[in-house]
C-alpha cells in the first residue's frame, strides 16, 4: 500500500484530466445549472406579474425532458415503427433519426436571454434603423382573451426584421416562439432569433417522420398554452403581395391540439416597411422563379459597415417607417361554432384577410403607387393631389397612415425613394426609374388589397 508507483507524466495528465471531467460532471456541473434553474424561476415569477399571458410551463421545461417527451409520444412511437418498415432499418436506427429530429426542433427558452438581452437589443436594432410606429393595437379585446386560451400571433411576412419588430413590440403580450426556416439563419440575425425562443424547421422537407415529430411538437406547444408567432405565407414574399396561405404549421396547430382542452386565438398582425432590406433579393428571386436564394455574409457585413460609416460621418438617415397592426382576435371555437364544416383553408382564407385588412400605410408603398400609375413625369403639385385622392380611394374605413399631413407624408417618401436612386427628378416632374419600376411595385403591392383596385 506505502509503495511508490512511477507513472509517466502523459499519463499523469490524462488521469487529472479525467478526474477533474468527472468532479464537474458529478458535482459541479449540477450545482451550477440548479444555481441557474433557480435564477431563471425567480426571473420568470417577476415577469409573470407583468405580461398579459404568463409564461407557460411547457416553455420553460429543460430542453432534454422536451425532447424525451416527444420521442417517446405515442404517435411519435408509430411513425418510427412505420419508417422502419418502409425503409428495412431496425427501430433503434429510426428512433435514432427521431432524436436527431427533434433535438433540431425543440428550442432552448432563456427568459433572462429573452427579455434582458434579446428585448433590448431588437428594440435598439428597431429603432436604429426605423421610426416605429404601432398603428392599431386591439388592448380591449386582447386582453378580453380567455387566459386558459392558446394565443396564435397571425404575420404577413415582409422582411426577416418582421420577428424583431413583432416580438419587441408584443413584449408586453408575451414571450412569443416562431417557426422560422433556413432563411432565417443568416448570421448575426439567427444568433438574435434563437435567443427570441425560435426554432428552425425544414420547410421542404417531405420525410414522414420529421414531419410527424414536428406536428406532435407543435400540438404539445399549442396543448401547453405556448404563445406563438406564424406566418401562414409560408415565407418571405417575393412580389410584395400576400401570398396565398400554407396549410402546414396551421394544420398542426388545429388538428394537433387535444380537443377541449384550451380555446386557440388567432391574433391578425400586419407589417409594413418604406424600405425592406431584403427587397432587391426578394424580387429577383420573384423574376427567375426560384425561391432558394442566400444572403451572403459578406453582402451583409459590407451593408452594415456601410451604415456604420455613414453614422461616424454624420450622413446617416434612418430608413422611414415600419409600421405593426394589430387587429381584433380570432376565437377557433367560436369560428368553428359559426362555420360547421369548414375546412383549414377556409380558415387560412380567413386570417389572411383579416392580415391584408390591418396592413400599415406607409409614404414609400403610397408613393410608389401613385409614380407607377402614371405613363409620364408628374409635377410635385399634381402629386400631392394625387396622394389626397388615393386616401380618399381607400376601400377600408380605417386610415393608419403616419402623418396626416399629404405634403409631409410626399416628402419623406421622396427622399427615401431618391436616396436609393429609385425615382428621379426631371424637368416635367417626378418619375419612377424605369429599371427600378420592379422595386416600387413590390412596395406598391403591399397596400394593394385595400384598394377598390388593387391593380396598379
Amino acid at each position: 500500500m506505502g509503495k511508490e508507483i512511477t507513472l509517466p507524466l502523459w499519463l499523469f495528465g490524462l488521469i487529472v484530466v479525467f478526474a477533474a471531467v468527472t468532479f464537474a460532471s458529478h458535482f459541479l456541473f449540477p450545482s451550477v445549472r440548479w444555481f441557474f434553474r433557480k435564477r431563471m424561476e425567480r426571473v420568470v415569477a417577476r415577469l409573470n406579474t407583468r405580461l398579459e399571458r404568463p409564461i407557460e410551463p411547457f416553455k420553460l421545461a429543460r430542453r432534454f425532458d422536451m425532447i424525451q417527451r416527444l420521442i417517446y409520444d405515442p404517435e411519435v412511437s408509430r411513425a418510427i415503427a412505420e419508417y422502419a418498415r418502409k425503409n428495412k432499418v431496425p427501430e433503434n436506427v429510426a428512433f435514432e433519426q427521431a432524436r436527431r429530429y427533434a433535438r433540431e426542433i425543440v428550442p432552448s427558452f432563456s427568459a433572462t436571454a429573452y427579455f434582458t438581452i434579446a428585448i433590448r437589443f431588437a428594440k435598439y436594432l428597431s429603432l436604429a434603423l426605423y421610426r416605429v410606429r404601432l398603428s392599431r393595437f386591439h388592448d380591449e379585446r386582447i386582453a378580453d382573451i380567455d387566459p386558459k386560451a392558446t394565443v396564435i400571433f397571425v404575420m404577413n411576412h415582409r422582411s426577416n426584421m418582421d420577428y424583431v419588430l413583432v416580438t419587441w413590440l408584443a413584449a408586453e403580450s408575451s414571450a412569443l416562439s416562431y417557426a422560422v426556416g433556413e432563411w432565417a439563419r443568416v448570421w448575426p440575425l439567427s444568433r438574435l432569433i434563437k435567443a427570441m425562443g425560435a426554432y428552425f424547421i425544414r420547410r421542404r422537407s417531405r420525410n414522414a417522420l420529421y414531419r410527424r415529430v414536428l406536428s406532435r411538437y407543435v400540438g404539445l406547444a399549442t396543448d401547453g398554452g405556448v404563445t406563438q408567432a406564424l406566418y401562414p405565407e409560408g415565407g418571405l414574399s417575393l412580389d410584395g403581395k400576400l401570398a396565398p396561405p400554407k396549410l402546414g404549421l396551421l394544420k398542426y396547430i388545429v388538428e394537433e391540439r387535444t380537443p377541449g382542452e384550451r380555446d386557440v386565438v388567432f391574433v391578425p398582425v400586419a407589417v409594413n416597411y418604406d424600405r425592406v432590406f431584403e427587397d432587391r433579393i426578394l424580387v429577383a428571386a420573384g423574376q427567375s422563379g426560384e425561391r432558394r436564394f442566400r444572403a451572403r455574409i459578406s453582402v451583409v457585413g459590407l451593408f452594415v459597415l456601410k451604415q456604420i460609416w455613414r453614422w461616424i460621418t454624420r450622413r446617416y438617415h434612418r430608413h422611414g417607417y415600419a409600421a405593426a397592426s394589430f387587429g381584433p382576435p380570432i376565437s377557433l371555437a367560436d369560428f368553428e361554432e359559426k362555420h360547421p364544416g369548414a375546412s383549414i383553408e377556409d380558415l387560412a382564407d380567413l386570417l389572411m384577410q383579416r392580415i391584408g385588412d390591418e396592413v400599415p400605410i406607409l409614404p414609400v408603398p403610397l408613393l410608389a403607387r401613385a409614380l407607377l400609375q402614371a405613363d409620364a413625369p408628374i409635377p410635385r403639385a399634381e402629386l400631392e393631389s394625387r396622394l389626397k385622392l388615393m386616401e380618399k380611394e381607400l376601400a377600408r374605413g380605417h386610415l393608419r397612415l403616419p402623418s396626416d399631413d399629404a405634403t409631409d407624408m410626399m416628402e419623406t417618401g421622396l427622399r427615401i425613394l431618391e436616396r436609393r436612386d429609385l425615382v428621379r427628378e426631371t424637368a416635367y416632374g417626378i418619375e419612377a426609374v424605369p429599371e427600378e419600376r420592379p422595386i416600387l411595385a413590390y412596395y406598391a403591392n403591399s397596400i394593394g388589397q385595400l384598394f377598390c383596385d388593387s391593380s396598379i
